[in-house]
């Protein structure tokens, strides 16, 4: 009976379903974790107000949030040094996130739930995300305008709050005006500068050309001279006020308001007021430069050149999949050379991804970009142009990465394909190109799509060779912009993966930084769905559509 049962072949799909329902149990609890350690970072946290007292210390004031919780045994414990007592079976640790780092010198500290001797969450303590040096938690104490105290008290709260929607807007626009206005300058300078220089070298530096150029200056100096002075108003008016915040130490400490990004009082906020709170830091997340080495703010660059690289290296890896599958299937000849080169496209879908960095560092940036700087860029010299890392070679590196898998996945398509339908269509007097054209390709669109949905995958998610070819840490500019040529390819960018990499393993502030590295592993995640998912509509579509030829 059993013997019967094996020969079936019952016990091998069981295992292979039991094999599949396994791996999927381990995604989904996958994405669960980072999505409950991802979304729940913005979440506002009660903020406790704890008095403190080490064995032999004194008594001290801790303010912060509970962020983790470490239940360690009592004989671990001992091994680590603790002292317990014998009716102690575990040693139970809170890690606090206390912020005020240029005040204590550190954001987070651990502390032992027994030497805590109260526990409570008033009401009024506050908490400013600031730009510089993290979260400061405390009391407001004051508003203060040109160094005089204009609020305090219940007062203090609605003033500052008014005042800091005031100074975000002044912000906002300084920023506005000094990345794209004076941008927009420098690059104009930059650009008359390389005109200059080349003119030199082309022995036209003639006299027309100099005023041409001097009056063109002067415009650009005119209008960077306009907005230093708009941008010192704007400082003048951003560096009045300031917040005086009483911190757990008795201290008060005076918090210029061009460092506060926002204030809020965690502990008398409603459900409602924590969501409304919860959606601003998303969208902050979402939309916004990060700043704190990366560790706070937003992450916009980062989904930009993702998405950016992305498209770029579809563009390029398509057409050139495509004709070489064709080539393959429909022109070559079969024999011992196109098996040879089957087999050579199969090998590289193998090779380790940053060997494919090391190879796109150095032909395609030394080699190619250095002969296209000679060539064309000439002017630019000792400086590199395209002889540097950047997007361009970043995407072509990965387009190479994933030509394999466009490539077997269009052949698959076109071996799919009826020979009657190119029979009948050569009889109705088509060429053999018309009916590649008009007839082939169309019906083989599904499995094109097929594989650059697997190569969208892949090259999404890949940091290795970007780490050679052009990824950087903080992007000072994207690479699309209002500056001619707009879509600047020999630009560095910034990378979700390469983003998650850095802020989780080159952070100096770890704790700080580990939400946030769940954060950016999910977006990494829905961005990668989200372009499969366009994709396989696009996909499905053609399948529909050329359904009825397949039949």
């Amino acid at each position: 009976m059993i013997k019967q049962w094996f020969k079936s072949g019952s016990p091998w799909v069981w295992l292979n379903a039991a094999a599949v329902s396994i791996c999927l149990i381990f995604v989904l609890g996958l994405l669960g974790l980072v999505t409950v350690k991802g979304a729940g970072h913005f979440w506002p946290s009660d903020v406790a107000e704890m008095v403190y007292q080490e064995e032999g210390g004194q008594p001290e004031t801790v303010i912060g949030e509970i962020v983790d919780t470490s239940i360690t045994g009592a004989a671990m414990a001992k091994a680590a040094g603790y002292k317990m007592a014998d009716n102690e079976d575990t040693l139970v640790q809170d890690l606090i996130k206390t912020g005020n780092r240029d005040v204590l010198g550190a954001d987070f500290r651990w502390i032992q739930e027994r030497n805590i001797q109260s526990r409570q969450f008033p009401v009024d303590i506050s908490v400013l995300e600031r730009r510089e040096w993290g979260n400061l938690y405390g009391n407001l104490a004051a508003v203060k305008e040109s160094g005089n105290v204009v609020a305090t008290g219940d007062q203090a709260l609605p003033v500052a709050r008014e005042r800091i929607e005031a100074a975000s807007a002044i912000f906002d626009e300084i920023t506005r005006i000094e990345k794209k206005e004076i941008g927009a300058v420098n690059y104009g300078l930059e650009r008359l500068r390389l005109k200059q220089k080349r003119l030199q070298m082309d022995g036209q530096w003639n006299q027309e050309a100099q005023q041409q150029i001097a009056a063109e200056k002067a415009e650009y100096e005119a209008d960077y001279k306009r907005y230093q002075d708009q941008l010192g108003e704007l400082y003048q008016q951003i560096r009045r006020d300031s917040l005086v915040v009483k911190t757990s130490g008795g201290s008060e400490l005076e918090v210029p308001l061009a460092k506060v990004v926002r204030l809020y009082q965690p502990n008398a906020m409603s459900v409602g007021d924590k969501i409304i709170h919860y959606g601003s830091k998303l969208a902050e997340f979402l939309t916004d430069s990060p700043r704190e080495a990366n560790t706070e703010g937003g992450i916009f660059p980062a989904i930009f050149g993702t998405i950016m690289m992305v498209i770029i290296m579809s563009i390029i890896v398509t057409p050139f999949g495509v004709i070489a599958a064709v080539y393959l299937r429909e022109y070559a000849r079969q024999g011992f050379m196109t098996r040879l080169i089957r087999i050579a496209v199969n090998n590289l879908a193998g090779v380790p991804s940053v060997v494919y960095g090391v190879f796109g560092l150095g032909f395609f940036v030394y080699i190619v970009g250095g002969n296209i700087d000679r060539l064309f860029y000439p002017e630019a010299a000792p400086a590199p142009v395209f002889g540097t890392p950047g997007l361009l070679w970043a995407s072509i590196t990965l387009a190479l990465l994933t030509l394999p898998v466009v490539i077997v996945s269009t052949e698959e398509g076109l071996a799919r394909i009826p020979k009657s339908i190119r029979e009948g269509s050569l009889a109705l007097g088509a060429t053999k190109l018309e009916t590649l054209w008009r007839t082939v390709l169309p019906m083989a669109s599904p499995a094109m799509m097929t594989g650059l949905i697997l190569a969208v995958a892949r090259a999404a998610g890949e940091v290795a060779p970007l780490m050679l070819v052009g990824v950087v840490k903080l992007a000072p500019s994207l690479p699309l912009d209002g500056n001619f040529p707009f879509l600047h390819l020999d630009r560095k960018f910034m990378h979700l993966g390469f983003h998650i990499y850095d802020v989780g393993f080159q952070s100096p502030n770890v704790e700080a930084a580990r939400p946030l590295v769940y954060a950016t592993s999910l977006l990494l995640v829905i961005v990668i769905v989200g372009l499969n998912l366009a994709a396989v509509k696009i996909r499905n579509h053609l399948r529909e559509k050329y359904r009825a030829l397949e039949g």
